[in-house]
């Protein structure tokens, strides 16, 4: 650094150097970044483990400078449920798509929710499966158009789309869920917020922490990224609301501090 300039950012050290394969404009860069941050101000880079199962998702390892664990396809709840029971000190993790937590995997997404097990789910939900082509996920938006859905999506023929982080905060043992975004830098710093707060509570044994990111995929949807952005905001947001579903009540809080 040159003499008389001060440091004021830096990457943090929990993130390696190795160059990020994600298309220009995904979200997925950023949330790396942020849950580095965090647990490089949480202190508990060798407390951390994270899972990551099949989809865009699936080199995280190579970014995240924690302990990792890949999993089968779907099967990323079931193999962070066993970390978790077998070290109950370490910060658990699962990092999953739409194609992976809320298809293949909905029966293990539920069912550890609803068994409230003591991790925090990361929940990327952009819409459509982004390394498999372009098709159809269980999130896509009514009308949205894919490889498999040239018309767009019929919900007659193929429901409505999964809202997931509103299904999970009605289950008893789910602790804390939200909703966040990074299309601008305030909700950046609200996911960075969110994901500290799953993180912290899921320190205290609450239950199941799932924080869902309405996420952009300028290469499945067709368009650049700034047009990803304009897309987030006149149809996702209005479909998948951000904020909070569920806080953990404050007298059970204090009883953990």
């Amino acid at each position: 650094m040159k003499e008389g300039y001060e440091l004021i950012y830096k990457r943090p050290k929990t993130l390696t150097t190795k160059r990020m394969h994600y298309c220009p404009g995904c979200f997925h860069s950023t949330i790396h970044k942020l849950l580095m941050e965090i647990v490089e101000e949480m202190d508990i880079q060798d407390r951390t483990v994270g899972v990551c199962p099949v989809g865009c998702s699936v080199f995280a390892y190579d970014y995240l400078d924690v302990d990792m664990q890949e999993a089968a396809h779907g099967r990323a709840a079931a193999v962070a449920t066993a970390i978790k029971r077998m070290l109950p000190d370490r910060y658990v993790f699962s990092y999953q798509g739409d194609g992976d937590l809320a298809a293949i995997g909905t029966a293990e997404t539920i069912h550890a929710c609803n068994r409230g097990e003591n991790f925090t789910f990361i929940f990327i939900n952009n819409g459509i499966y982004g390394m498999t082509g372009g098709q159809m996920a269980p999130t896509t938006l009514e009308g949205q158009k894919t490889t498999t859905t040239p018309y767009g999506r019929n919900v007659a023929t193929a429901g409505m789309p999964l809202k997931m982080a509103e299904m999970v905060s009605q289950l008893e043992k789910v602790a804390y869920v939200e909703r966040v975004s990074c299309n601008t830098p305030a909700n950046a710093r609200k996911a960075k917020r969110a994901l500290r707060r799953a993180f912290e509570i899921q320190g205290k044994g609450l239950g199941t922490t799932f924080v869902e990111v309405a996420s952009n995929c300028p290469s499945g949807w067709k368009c650049t990224p700034v047009q990803s952005l304009d897309w987030l905001k006149d149809r996702v947001y209005p479909y998948y609301p951000l904020g909070v579903f569920k806080e953990p009540p404050k007298e059970q809080e204090q009883e953990k501090e």
